[in-house]
């Protein structure tokens, strides 16, 4: 923080459900919290059985849960997991790496809003109370993925992009990390 300049973090998140190794850094991340050196502690990459070990010894429970989310790899058995342990799911790689751009329904959907495949998909994210995170290194594109405000999908396109799911992963699995 000192190197950072901050007198404290707004998030902090244990990366991976190292086995052998989370339930110590958890408790770690939570003296920094009670210190007020943190302000929410979550997790990345946890499966449901992750935070049932993590949670048998924990004080507090996770704010977040960041893990690969996008139309291809919709999570939702994960997703309706977190909202029964009120944990907010965080989903990182929204576009699938780009492989969801070329999608035949995205790209309807998208000429129908006068948007792009990429804000289609990024609205169904928000739509859908999950807090993303894109990344891009091009400004243009930064300015593009936040142009997400001024459109809604009806239920019909939700639905249309909710069925692209295929459980497909384009980063390491949680269970085989």
């Amino acid at each position: 923080m000192k190197t950072l300049g901050l007198d404290y973090l707004d998030l902090y998140l244990i990366h991976w459900p190292v086995t052998g190794k989370f339930k110590y850094s958890w408790r770690a991340m939570e003296h920094l919290y009670q210190q007020g050196k943190v302000r929410a502690i979550g997790v990345s990459n946890f499966n449901p059985h992750h935070i049932e070990t993590l949670l048998e010894d924990a004080k507090i429970r996770p704010a977040i849960n960041q893990f690969e989310l996008h139309p291809l790899l919709s999570q939702v058995p994960l997703r309706a997991y977190c909202a029964e342990q009120n944990i907010q799911v965080e989903g990182y790689s929204p576009l699938g790496t780009g492989k969801v751009l070329t999608n035949s329904s995205v790209n309807e959907i998208a000429k129908m809003h006068d948007k792009t495949a990429a804000q289609v998909i990024l609205r169904w994210t928000v739509q859908h109370g999950i807090i993303t995170i894109p990344r891009s290194i091009n400004p243009e594109h930064v300015v593009s993925n936040a142009n997400i405000f001024d459109f809604e999908l009806s239920a019909y396109e939700m639905e249309q992009i909710d069925t692209l799911n295929e459980d497909k992963r384009n980063n390491s699995d949680p269970e085989d990390f």
